[in-house]
């Protein structure tokens, strides 16, 4: 007598089995992303990036809260770059809290960034710029939403990441010049051994006083078939200029152009790039030991610069190995740091000028630094400064709350236990320029004291010590 074989049984078995239970032993990667338009939804409106206050009166160009999440089976990542000059902490956790709800993401795990565009609406109360109520009570929700739609968005995915150099757009802003052809500074001093912005070949220019970081670094993300869904990429440039607010600056000709390039600016759903502010609060797009260059057009410049990181970028993207799965995780701390308060002597001289103001707007750096000494009297003796560290397979993400000077990011990689690793500045919040020791020794304006400026002397050194706990204890959970 013939016995059936047990196999079609077996399949049968196994086919009714729950589907969690057959993907116990082999996760699938998700990823997702989505552009939110950020735009006023009234105006005029004040704008970031300057001693005086600008109002904009139109956008030249759309600003967007660009987002990408990320799942492998177990945990999530959300990345988020806000076309704004910064982002603070109150508006930031504000966005975490309602994405954590809507999605479930902690709060932990979500990376919010700004670009550092100087043509954007203000958020934070930096020189003479005043934040626009209504813009900063619903930017939370805007952002928010944009995660949210990116968390819907999650499908079947491959990642990858890898890096190419471009030095032609990077220089360092800071230079040693002849002492007696320095200003003085705001505060009457004479001290300063370095001046930001000298001007095309300066007299008495010596040479940078510090690196740049010339890596553009890049993570992207495709569907199961092939199909780009975002690209995430990082170069330490502050911004370029140019160009009149409102704009997302070359942050947003950069996405439009990788976008371009991937052929991929009319597919659905929509692909999403960013580009996020690397170790660049010493770092500009002007070489001033060169000759001025000629005249350029409005947003010229920007788009230039934009369309020659984004080919840089794709050098990156073509030489990048795709994975269908890796593991992800994060980590996150507040560090308290101290706050470099005026002093009574310091207040005293700040009032007596803003006295003879009467009103007025401020002219100058000496009437706007003593407003910001007089700002920074109502501070803290000590700050939370929240750090954080993304793990996504063998790349780490370092982000940073401040305007990182560029050594400290070249200093975060070479120290990294990571394979690779950049930084992300102005992220989860704004804690102003963050020097090294030695780089407030050599004065200059990065280093005077402002809502702008203002962490401890030796602030970068415990920062650094602390990410890169943050690195160890993310890259234990490989």
């Amino acid at each position: 007598m013939h016995t059936p074989t047990l196999l079609p049984w077996l399949l049968v078995l196994l086919a009714l089995l729950p589907t969690g239970l057959m993907a116990a032993d082999r996760p699938v990667f998700r990823a997702g992303a989505y552009a939110e338009n950020i735009n006023p939804l009234k105006y005029p409106v004040s704008v970031n990036g300057g001693f005086s206050d600008r109002q904009a009166r139109a956008a030249v160009d759309p600003l967007h809260a660009r987002c990408l999440v990320l799942d492998d089976g177990k945990t999530r990542l959300a990345l988020c770059v806000v076309d704004s000059c910064m982002v603070p902490r109150e508006i930031v956790e504000e966005a975490k809290r309602l994405t954590t709800k809507a999605t479930g993401i902690p709060a932990s795990h979500i990376l919010i960034s700004a670009t550092h565009t100087h043509t954007a609406p203000t958020l934070t109360p930096v020189f003479q710029s005043r934040p626009d109520k209504s813009y900063v009570e619903t930017l939370p929700a805007r952002i928010a939403a944009g995660i949210e739609k990116a968390y819907k968005n999650l499908e079947p995915a491959q990642i990858g990441w890898g890096w190419a150099d471009n030095p032609r757009q990077v220089f360092n802003r800071r230079w040693f010049r002849q002492r007696d052809l320095i200003p003085r500074d705001p505060f009457g001093g004479t001290t300063d051994q370095v001046q930001m912005n000298p001007g095309y070949q300066a007299k008495g220019l010596v040479k940078p006083a510090g690196p740049v970081d010339p890596r553009v670094s890049i993570l992207a993300v495709r569907s199961a078939a092939g199909r780009p869904i975002a690209l995430y990429a990082n170069y330490s440039l502050h911004y370029v200029g140019g160009v009149e607010p409102l704009s997302a600056d070359y942050f947003g000709a950069f996405a439009d152009r990788i976008s371009g390039l991937l052929g991929s600016a009319d597919q659905k759903p929509a692909f999403v790039a960013a580009l996020s502010n690397g170790a660049s609060g010493d770092v500009n797009n002007i070489n001033f030991g060169s000759s001025a260059p000629g005249p350029r057009k409005p947003g010229e410049q920007m788009r230039l610069v934009a369309h020659d990181v984004a080919n840089t970028a794709m050098e990156a993207y073509k030489k990048m190995t795709f994975r269908d799965w890796v593991s992800l995780d994060a980590a996150c701390e507040d560090l308290q740091l101290g706050v470099r308060r005026p002093t009574e002597k310091d207040l005293a001289r700040a009032r007596e000028i803003l006295a003879r103001v009467k009103g007025r707007e401020l002219r100058g750096a000496e009437e706007v630094y003593a407003g910001e000494t007089v700002g920074l009297a109502s501070y803290p003796s000590t700050v939370p400064v929240a750090l954080q560290a993304l793990r996504i397979g063998e790349l780490g993400i370092c982000a940073i709350p401040c305007e990182v000077f560029a050594e400290i990011g070249l200093e975060l990689r070479s120290r990294s236990p990571l394979k690779d690793t950049f930084t992300v500045s102005l992220a989860n919040g704004y804690n102003g320029y963050l020097p090294t020791p030695q780089q407030h020794k050599l004065g200059g304006y990065e280093t005077w004291r402002a809502r702008s400026s203002y962490l401890e002397v030796n602030a970068s050194t415990h920062i650094v010590a602390k990410l890169l706990e943050l690195l160890q204890q993310v890259q234990k959970t490989r």
